[in-house]
């Protein structure tokens, strides 16, 4: 038997390189569970897998693909069973394992949850990684006491994958939220899904030289990271906190201690990779009773296997709006 699946390569020269090919089903790594892979997510970290950087891969060749979505074939785990709805993110799948750019995956069962009965496959991957992070995020922020009558929360990148997740998720729960973008022709969008003001990165960006500014937010989920960082930090209401979720613009910031020790803000880490199997169920459950597909449909792009290189591109140059689903039958 084979099967179509994106082929990164790496020659001796460093180069890399991306091909659609028809595989046989032993190239497939061990596992406890076969998946048909029916959709797959699109992730800023896939771009970096598919351009070899970061160092995420390790071995060539590789198939990425850091979530899917798709059937169970065959399971050596009583938790599985042939034709069952399953859904994969994190674990270092896409990158230390092979992912769900193929049509087929093998992987272990503690890496799977079953799918809601409230989503399609589809819909699991239009939230995918970036869905179940906005929802580690907002509980986080819930758990520090942040809620709706606290005040306004900010969501920087939000025309992308995880901000505009985040815009819609805590829309839904009734924050008021404040849309921070670099892509005025994204507000529209934003303020449909649930956004009470849309502002340009200046908005955060304009550096006063304090290192307090006014207060003004009651909590934050930031994509960005980089240079946004520090100046988020000084406009954050006191006992508030920021949720950082990404790196798109650096990994590395330089900030006071002062918003935390005179203001108590908090810096909460996110990290979505190696959720406990419990915890990531309970997370779907709550995602599905949260996403509404047709409200969140205008944000959602779908490519077959061959476009995924042209979207790397796109999604390390900041090119890509919202979400990003891949049809690998397509």
């Amino acid at each position: 038997m084979e099967f179509r699946a994106l082929l990164t390569q790496r020659d001796e020269a460093g180069e890399v390189t991306n091909r659609v090919e028809r595989l046989p089903i032993e190239h497939l790594p061990e596992g406890d569970v076969l998946v048909s892979v029916e959709w797959a997510g699109f992730n800023y970290k896939d771009g970096l897998c598919l351009g070899g950087l970061g160092n995420l891969v390790r071995s060539y060749p590789h198939v990425g693909g850091v979530d899917f979505a798709g059937r169970v074939i065959e399971s050596r785990d009583a938790r599985y069973h042939p034709g069952q709805a399953v859904i994969l993110t994190g674990w270092r799948v896409g990158e230390s394992h092979w992912g769900g750019f193929a049509e087929r995956a093998r992987v272990k069962a503690d890496w799977l949850v079953p799918l809601p009965k409230r989503l399609s496959t589809r819909d699991s991957m239009v939230l995918g990684t970036a869905g179940l992070t906005v929802m580690l995020a907002v509980n986080r922020l819930r758990l520090l006491g942040i809620a709706p009558q606290s005040g306004e929360i900010v969501v920087t990148g939000a025309g992308g994958g995880v901000g505009s997740q985040a815009v819609m998720m805590l829309g839904r729960l009734g924050y008021r939220v404040v849309a921070i973008s670099g892509r005025p022709e994204l507000a529209e969008p934003l303020l449909r899904l649930g956004a009470s003001e849309v502002l340009g990165r200046d908005a955060i960006m304009t550096q006063s030289g304090k290192v307090l500014d006014k207060e003004r937010f009651a909590g934050a989920i930031d994509t960005v990271g980089g240079a946004m960082l520090p100046e988020l930090l000084k406009k954050i209401r006191s006992d508030g906190a920021v949720a950082a979720v990404g790196n798109a613009a650096g990994v590395s910031f330089e900030a006071s201690v002062i918003p935390f020790i005179l203001r108590g803000v908090s810096l909460l880490g996110i990290n979505s990779v190696t959720v406990p199997y419990e915890m990531r169920v309970a997370l779907w459950d709550r995602l599905s009773s949260l996403f509404v597909a047709g409200a969140y449909e205008r944000m959602v792009t779908e490519i077959g296997l061959a476009e995924i290189p042209t979207y790397a591109e796109r999604i390390l140059a900041g090119g890509v709006a919202g979400r990003v689903v891949i049809n690998p039958r397509r």
